[in-house]
């Protein structure tokens, strides 16, 4: 059986680091079988539905490096949605109902006021075909639900919750279809994941109820059910389901100079007993991926982690991975030396314009006849070679300064900063003659 997987996101708004990690997980999955990852667009509400958010999520998932081998969407699957809504009514597993909202309200009130489970009374089964024609006859369209089989216990083996138990009777005949006839998420997914030949589900634990109610959906349209495996929801690094995680996305991980490989790196691991690290290859994170290891406990996203290994992964990277992103004339000698103090690339310019200057300088008046000096052996020693440790020397021996009275001074002077990459790699990228103009004191 070759593995297919899914991300289904509605095109309502740009993901946000949930939906990410939903479509990372299903996309390692994939890749881990030799199987194929698809994007489904769940565009069935049409007023909420915008374009520029399809064309969003396709370049998230570019950006992230996961792109889809396929994709699908909903609104133009709505005859196939047709033709298994005809059947399901022909057997008798879908329904329609005349309440209204304001009367089901009133029901569950009562349901709850009594210490019952709000679960829907199945009143519209009663209606005979004279009581539906004369609803309609005054306007009352109906709603559809489906009708669970309450003598199935629903039962299966969730890949990360382990065996999951169901009994229908405590649930509602799901609503399917609205009285506008337009479509609910339930029935169009079942639809598609089994049409599309879906054999695995990777999503969130509030989906618990609807895969228990999906389950039934299956059996009813004949097609076996996928795999499901329900994974602990994002929590914000306070511990608590954070709004904020509803905003945190691609654009911002871009604003904030965050590359792809750290969100992957990051997403891929958090909720499991595998240690987060900072891979640039997505190839170990294929490798190692196991439902198995993935927790019940929530899993706790931190922006400061992200930052951490984000910095981690930058000093990685090799010069062509980033010759792009860096100011003009930066080269790989300049790249090689700067990138041990950056926590994102762009930080780069920062640190070219130390070199290139003009930079803000000081001097304290106890350093200036040492920098004076440091000037005049700067101008006699072989730049060719290794100026720093050959100009640090002598100035040793010639004044006897030793450890940060000996470098500090000279750092200040050269690059204006306290701290930085290390000055036997900065040095020969200032240069000599911008060199000597720095240790000028007059």
């Amino acid at each position: 059986m070759s593995v297919v997987t899914r991300f289904a996101p509605s095109p309502t708004g740009r993901l946000h680091v949930g939906n990410i990690r939903t479509a990372l997980h299903n996309w390692l999955w994939a890749r881990q079988n030799g199987g194929r990852f698809v994007l489904r667009i769940d565009d069935t509400d049409s007023e909420r539905s915008e374009e520029r958010f399809v064309e969003a999520i396709r370049a998230d998932l570019d950006w992230l490096g996961m792109t889809p081998d396929g994709e699908e969407r909903q609104s133009a699957r709505f005859a196939l949605y047709e033709a298994r809504f005809a059947e399901l009514v022909a057997a008798g597993r879908l329904y329609p109902a005349y309440e209204t909202a304001q009367e089901l309200e009133l029901k569950r009130k009562i349901l709850l006021g009594r210490g019952l489970p709000p679960v829907y009374d199945r009143a519209a089964l009663a209606l005979t075909p004279d009581d539906r024609a004369a609803l309609e006859a005054e306007g009352v369209r109906p709603h559809w639900r489906f009708k669970l089989d309450h003598d199935a216990m629903i039962e299966w083996t969730d890949l990360i919750r382990g065996p999951q138990h169901f009994d229908p009777r405590t649930m509602s005949d799901p609503v399917v279809r609205r009285a506008d006839g337009s479509w609910l998420y339930m029935l169009p997914s079942a639809i598609d994941d089994a049409e599309m030949g879906v054999t695995h589900v990777v999503r969130g634990e509030d989906h618990v109820s609807n895969t228990a109610l999906q389950l039934q959906m299956f059996a009813a349209l004949g097609a076996d059910a996928p795999a499901f495996a329900h994974e602990a929801l994002l929590v914000g690094s306070e511990g608590k389901l954070s709004k904020r995680l509803g905003s945190v996305g691609v654009d911002t991980f871009r604003e904030s100079g965050i590359e792809p490989a750290a969100v992957r790196a990051l997403l891929a691991r958090i909720g499991t007993s595998d240690p987060v690290e900072p891979l640039t290859d997505a190839a170990p994170l294929i490798e190692t991926f196991d439902f198995a290891r993935f927790g019940r406990a929530p899993a706790r996203f931190d922006e400061s982690e992200l930052a951490q290994v984000n910095s981690r992964i930058v000093h990685q990277l090799d010069f062509a991975e980033v010759a792009d992103r860096l100011p003009a004339g930066m080269d790989a000698a300049a790249w090689l030396a700067i990138r041990p103090n950056l926590s994102v690339v762009a930080e780069a310019a920062d640190w070219w314009h130390v070199v290139e200057g003009p930079i803000e300088r000081s001097a304290a008046a106890e350093d200036r006849d040492y920098l004076a000096r440091a000037r005049a052996v700067a101008a006699e020693i072989d730049w060719a070679g290794d100026p720093w440790h050959t100009l640090t020397a002598r100035l040793k021996d010639e004044t006897g300064r030793r450890g940060r009275a000996l470098f500090l001074p000279l750092r200040q002077a050269l690059t204006g900063r306290d701290h930085g990459p290390d000055m036997a790699a900065l040095l020969p990228l200032i240069g000599r003659e911008r060199a000597l103009a720095r240790l000028t004191t007059d």
